[in-house]
This record gives C-alpha cells, sequence and structure tokens, in this order.
C-alpha cells in the first residue's frame, strides 16, 4: 500500500473512534502533517511526521505502517511511534495539570472532616 486518506489512517490507528471525528478534528486544525494543515483526502505514507492535538495533549507521531481497517488497539500501536520528546512533553503537562489541582491548594471550604480535625487542633 502506497499512501492511504489521512482521515482513514488516523481512525485505524485508534486516535478517533469514527471517521467522522477524524474528519472533524482535521478541518478543525487540530492534526497537522509535517508542519501544514491537512484536509481529509490528503494521502498519507510512511515516515510521515503527524501532530494529533486531543484536548490538552499534543502528540507527535512518526508514521511506520499503514492500514484501511480498523483492528485491535495492540495492532493499532504498530502503526505509529510517538517521537520522545512528545512523551517527554506531554508527561511534564499532565503532572503540572495535576499539581495545579490538588486539593492541598483547594480554595473551597473544608469538608466535615477536615473541620473536625481543626476543631481537636485549637481545643488542644
Amino acid at each position: 500500500m502506497l499512501g492511504m486518506r489521512i482521515d482513514k489512517w488516523l481512525w485505524a490507528a485508534r486516535f478517533f473512534k469514527t471517521r467522522s471525528l477524524a474528519k472533524s478534528a482535521i478541518e478543525t486544525g487540530k492534526i497537522k502533517m509535517d508542519g501544514q494543515k491537512v484536509k481529509p483526502s490528503r494521502n498519507i505514507y510512511s515516515e510521515q511526521i503527524v501532530c494529533i492535538r486531543q484536548g490538552f495533549d499534543e502528540k507527535t507521531v512518526v508514521v511506520i505502517g499503514l492500514s484501511d481497517q480498523r483492528r485491535s488497539a495492540s495492532e493499532a500501536q504498530l502503526l505509529y511511534a510517538e517521537t520522545e520528546e512528545s512523551a517527554r512533553a506531554r508527561e511534564k503537562l499532565s503532572m503540572e495539570r495535576r499539581l495545579a489541582h490538588s486539593p492541598a491548594t483547594s480554595s473551597s471550604r473544608p469538608t466535615k472532616k477536615q473541620r473536625r480535625k481543626i476543631h481537636q487542633f485549637l481545643e488542644s
């Protein structure tokens, strides 16, 4: 197989549940191939670099294989390889998000259990 549509590859590689979701992500500019916006009908080939933005995460993957059929997740992971820089950046952003939303930095009211501990501390 020389090349195939990028929306079909994104669906087969299990980045999106349906081809229509892959198509809408491409049309809204969340998918870039070799640093440029693409159309859903653009052909994708091996060794091309694809940037995929899903939610807060952005993955940069290198296309290894092509498949026009959606198979199991383990087989779908054989179609691409995420770059090391992308994996490190995603992990770093994930850690920052986790630390930003930690309960210790929350400005909400204390729970009943926390109020009891505060009262016990003040009484002693």
